[in-house]
């Protein structure tokens, strides 16, 4: 399950994130994309439209500490030919995007 806080990207650091990457908007409100967590870091992606491999991120600590980082993208894909990429960042605490997927799916009829 993923994390359901949200955070409203400030107006100087949707900006910057304009300046870095080649899109033409940013979202003004981004939602953790790691796992159900409570007391760390919460990360948002802002685009992935950044050098190749990276994405570029808002993260925050409580509603005052926010910055935006750029990190290299998960490398990890689900077992199989043709499994899902992690849409996440190198490094990243719990689980991985494809595995939260994965707990969605009822194998029940």
């Amino acid at each position: 399950m993923r994390c359901a806080h949200w955070h409203r990207t400030p107006l100087d650091l949707a900006r910057e994130a304009l300046e870095k990457s080649a899109v033409p908007y940013v979202d003004r409100a981004v939602q953790c994309q790691l796992s159900a967590h409570d007391d760390s870091d919460h990360f948002g992606l802002l685009t992935d439209d950044c050098t190749y491999g990276t994405a570029l991120w808002l993260r925050w600590h409580g509603t005052d500490e926010t910055e935006l980082v750029l990190l290299p993208d998960c490398p990890v894909a689900a077992p199989g030919p043709d499994g899902d990429s992690c849409c996440l960042f190198v490094d990243h605490a719990e689980q991985h995007t494809w595995e939260d997927a994965l707990e969605e799916v009822s194998c029940t009829g």
